[in-house]
């Protein structure tokens, strides 16, 4: 495999990852449920869907 045939995969996959936490928020959302998320490893907090999306959707 290339280099670019690497890029371009990596890409692909990093595309399809945002993809999925996008819509794992909107389910989320839509469900007015939490996400559990680990901050450095270490920390867990539960966090709204509803107080993330906006952030997502920014990006």
């Amino acid at each position: 495999m290339s280099e670019r045939d690497c890029k371009e995969l990596r890409e692909k996959v990093i595309n399809g990852i945002n993809l999925a936490f996008a819509r794992l928020l909107q389910e989320k959302q839509r469900d007015d449920r939490y996400l559990v998320i680990s901050r450095y490893g270490r920390q867990i907090e539960q966090v709204k869907a509803a107080e993330l999306f906006p952030y997502i959707q920014s990006q």
